[in-house]
């Protein structure tokens, strides 16, 4: 009997999978992510907004806290809650078929539809729209208005009116929200608001008669517009102080065509008439103001910071084209190389050095200099102590080590003297809250340090004697980095640091020992985290209620808790096998909302209080996944060939049957496995196989985790891969005639090493993958302009020395030089604009292996990076990977363009998708 029932349990299940979909390309156009998620400072709503994988119209929802829908709307997106949680306001955008129809009917682009502004009242669910708009700002700290620049219609009874345009500017608005009064100003180019204070102030080009060209504020209680500096110019960097009572803006007032500009630096005061000049080029001691630099003041408002930079070389302008000599001198002198000072030339020009101006005193103190990279000035601009960081003497190292060195030095705020603090310092530098101490970890040290300025000493914090505060795992050729910093305490009494698994309060002085304030993560292999809900927030307070997050190393499952600094241990909130993430809290209550996920169960948005006794679900997203076919993720284990106890996932198809054999591919890259509890829904990657869309159509998925030593990261691939595979074969469930290997850049070369040393793979897909580490050693990486040796010497190819030092090492991880050997047809992705990678190393590659007559195909999406970013070609590549997989592991019928390619004359005209009869 019992037996008779399993089978009618067993039954019913199995045509319930039957029933349900395969995922298809289709999916990605169905499928939606959410792009923004807020909740109300009062707590009482939550928005999201919407978009699809694929092609289509964003879209956003409202709730109320409990789950009700308030509102649905098409098109729309960037939504805002007003400060008094009375208005949402977003973004509404063209239909996206209709917008393609008109640029496919030539439409010029300023004839196309531009976005339009929704304001939705909660209270009346109204919705007002505004169309033509440009861009809108919501007050943080004040209610009732928003503000909105936006083209109105055109007035046809106007005849010689001023056109609107990006140069002329635009029409802004300040509208009241509860009354529906607004106030109108034309031809605006730019506007600021206050974090506080209620006022605005706007540039404008004037209408040539009422309104002059120049710089206005508008007090929105008072309801008084103010001229604060009139002339023809341009005008930029506006910023208020947090309060709204002080102003600066820069200016050019120079209408000639002048090469050499003299940008002036304004101050501003409300109760003044007029701004007055502060800084300009006759009073700078052969420095200018820096434009590109945004002003801002300290959050008292006491300190007004800008910068000045070096007047630019400028070019001969008499001289013609055919007299201009363009030649790179590379210099083995230089600092940096010339690619890498060219990849920076924009930075390097709008490089500044900090200085501020002090209203009180009206003085201008200079903290930055020519040799100084960064100054950080404590206590959010108002404290009494900054540092200055030089890297000056330390920047060729960049070329083979993949960093720079910095000398740290105090800064003297009143004279902007500096004193040196320490030197030759590697790794992440700050400063405390308050400005007592300055802190950095040093990566030679493997230690977290601090200066007390008071004291005007330096004490080492961490020794690693107790617990190792720096990345234990970590297996590159270079010092590691540490695990963070979680905060510092009030006042700047205790810094409190991670360890791989715990948080420690450490006395910055040393008076007093360091202590673990979480007993068990190590105990547990418990990793806990901070969880911070406030972006303001600069310190943690003693008694202060906090929310932590822990991730369960061994089992991959994570856990929230409830912790009150300095007076329990962590009380478990929730947990289960899950990834918890998308923190928002109300500003105004307990009230926030977080997501949570799993392989199958996809972030929808969930609604809580800090105790996360009561949990609604909000969203649902995605429901149409149900309908599909989609499968179940598992941790396995085995052992490496030298002996390592290895851990990897399993994605298997849903109705998985243990005596039936499916057909495999593994993907890998590094190690993956503690992304586990990750949601993949069917998105058109980049570079990687989506496990749901695989899944769903039969295959199993495995991603071996890989673990490295120097020199042989080749030989550490298959050590650790290879193993794993046959041990998954051994369980019988794999089809071992039908294998695949997939991975992207790092995994690409591991995947072109490892079909040199195994044919166990039926088919390979290596993107962007280096197959020749001595042409690519001395390359550059045209996306930052930086030279290639330090990825070899220091970083993740794992050589740990040079060219000339272990020139075997490059050849033997080569795997160019024994492509011979491969049995295994290989799909090769590199793109022509590949910052990255060299995509010279796929083509080297593919005519390798087109030279020996092994089958082989090159996808280049042209003017693409290292992978295809644009959607078509995202889609097109995970279509022609889904393609070449299936012919290969499932005995699908070919498609066109792998028997016949695509002629270079069909490019962009035939694909080449089409199946072939006759394999």
């Amino acid at each position: 009997m019992k037996n008779f029932i399993l089978i009618l349990v067993a039954v019913p299940l199995f045509g319930i999978s039957q029933n349900k979909k395969s995922l298809d390309h289709d999916a990605y156009n169905i499928w939606r992510s959410v792009e923004r998620q807020l909740i109300s400072n009062d707590g009482s709503h939550i928005a999201y907004t919407l978009e699809p994988n694929g092609f289509g119209n964003e879209s956003l929802m409202l709730h109320q806290f409990d789950g009700a829908v308030v509102l649905s709307h098409d098109r729309s997106y960037n939504p805002s809650f007003a400060n008094n949680s009375q208005f949402l306001i977003f973004k509404v955008t063209p239909d996206f078929d209709e917008l393609r129809d008109m640029k496919r009917r030539k439409v010029k682009e300023k004839d196309l539809p531009g976005d339009t502004l929704a304001i939705y009242s909660l209270a009346n669910k109204s919705i007002a729209k505004i169309p033509g708009l440009k861009s809108f700002k919501v007050p943080k700290e004040w209610d009732d208005y928003v503000v909105y620049l936006y083209e109105p219609a055109p007035d046809t009874t106007k005849k010689k009116e001023k056109k609107r345009s990006k140069k002329n500017g635009y029409d802004l608005v300040i509208k009241n929200l509860n009354d529906q009064s607004e106030y109108t100003f034309s031809y605006v180019l730019d506007y600021e608001i206050p974090e506080e204070g209620a006022g605005i102030a706007l540039t404008t080009t004037g209408n040539d008669s009422t309104l002059k060209e120049g710089v206005y504020t508008f007090d929105f209680e008072a309801k008084n517009f103010k001229p604060v500096f009139r002339a023809k110019g341009e005008y930029t960097q506006l910023a208020w102080d947090k309060k709204g009572t002080q102003l600066s803006f820069i200016s050019d007032t120079d209408t000639t065509k002048a090469l050499q500009r003299d940008y002036h630096l304004h101050y501003y005061m409300t109760e003044w008439d007029s701004s007055k000049t502060i800084a300009k080029n006759e009073n700078l001691d052969e420095l200018m103001v820096n434009k590109d630099f945004s002003t801002y003041f300290s959050e008292s408002g006491k300190r007004m910071f800008f910068q000045v930079k070096e007047f630019p070389v400028l070019q001969d302008t008499a001289l013609l084209d055919d007299e201009i000599v363009n030649v790179e001198v590379w210099n083995y002198q230089d600092q940096r190389l010339f690619t890498h000072q060219e990849n920076q030339k924009g930075s390097d020009l709008k490089f500044g050095y900090l200085s501020y101006y002090d209203p009180i005193s009206d003085k201008i103190v200079q903290l930055g200099g020519e040799d100084y990279s960064r100054v950080i000035v404590s206590d959010e601009g108002d404290g009494n102590t900054a540092l200055a960081l030089s890297n000056y003497n330390y920047r060729k190292l960049i070329t083979w080590e993949g960093y720079s060195l910095n000398d740290l030095f105090e800064v003297d705020l009143n004279t902007g003297n500096k004193t040196k603090i320490d030197e030759a310092v590697r790794g992440f530098v700050s400063l405390s809250p308050k400005g007592k101490y300055a802190y950095w970890y040093n990566n030679s040290d493997s230690a977290w340090f601090a200066y007390s300025f008071a004291e005007e000493v330096t004490v080492q914090l961490t020794n690693n004697l107790q617990v190792p505060f720096f990345n234990e795992i970590h297996d590159m050729p270079s010092d590691p980095w540490p695990y963070g910093v979680m905060s510092w305490t009030e006042n700047d009494e205790r810094i409190l640091i991670y360890d791989r698994y715990d948080i420690w309060e450490v006395d910055p002085s040393l008076k007093t020992q360091p202590k673990r304030i979480t007993p068990n993560g190590r105990s547990e292999k418990l990793t806990y985290r901070y969880v911070k809900l406030d972006d303001d927030e600069r310190f943690i307070k003693k008694n202060q209620k906090l929310l932590l997050s822990g991730f369960y190393e061994e089992d991959k499952s994570e856990a929230l808790f409830a912790f009150t600094y300095g007076k329990n241990s962590p009380a478990k909130l929730i947990s289960g096998d899950y990834q918890y993430g998308s923190f928002d809290k109300a500003r105004d209550n307990r009230n926030l909302i977080f997501t949570q996920e799993n392989f199958q169960t996809f972030p929808d948005i969930q609604a809580t209080n800090l105790s996360f006794k009561s949990i609604n679900k909000i969203s649902d997203i995605n429901p149409q996944q149900k309908e599909y076919k989609w499968g179940t993720i598992e941790l396995v284990n085995w052992t490496s060939l030298d002996g390592q106890k290895m851990e990897g996932m399993l994605v298997k198809p849903e109705g998985f049957d243990p005596g039936k054999k499916y057909p495999m591919i593994v993907n890998f890259y590094e190690k993956s496995s503690n992304g586990l509890n990750r949601h993949r829904d069917p998105y058109p990657g980049r570079s990687t196989i989506t496990y749901s869309f695989y899944a769903s159509r039969g295959y199993l998925i495995f991603n071996p985790n890989v673990n490295y030593k120097t020199g042989y990261p080749g030989e550490d691939a298959y050590n650790c891969v290879i193993p794993g595979v046959t041990s998954l074969i051994e369980k019988g469930f794999v089809d071992e005639d039908n294998i695949g290997v997939q991975g992207h850049s790092w995994g690409g070369y591991q995947i072109a090493h490892l079909i040199n040393e195994t044919n166990i793979f039926k088919c390979a897909e290596s993107g962007a993958p280096v197959v020749n580490m001595i042409s690519a050693y001395g390359g550059i990486r045209w996306g930052s302009g930086l030279s290639r040796m330090f990825q070899y010497e220091r970083t993740q190819s794992r050589i740990g020395g040079s060219l000339w030092e272990y020139p075997l090492r490059y050849i033997e991880n080569s795997p160019i030089f024994f492509v011979d050997k491969v049995q295994t047809p290989v799909l090769i992705l590199h793109n022509d604009e590949d910052g990255a990678v060299p995509w010279y190393q796929g083509i080297e590659y593919f005519g390798a292996l087109r030279r020996l007559g092994k089958p082989a195909w090159l996808l280049n999406y042209r003017g693409e990076p290292h992978w295809p970013v644009k959607v078509q070609n995202r889609i097109d590549f995970n279509i022609r990977l889904a393609q070449f997989f299936d012919y290969y592991l499932k005995g699908e019928l070919m498609p066109k363009w792998m028997r016949d390619g695509v002629p270079a004359a069909e490019l962009g005209i035939n694909q080449g998708y089409e199946l072939l009869e006759d394999k």
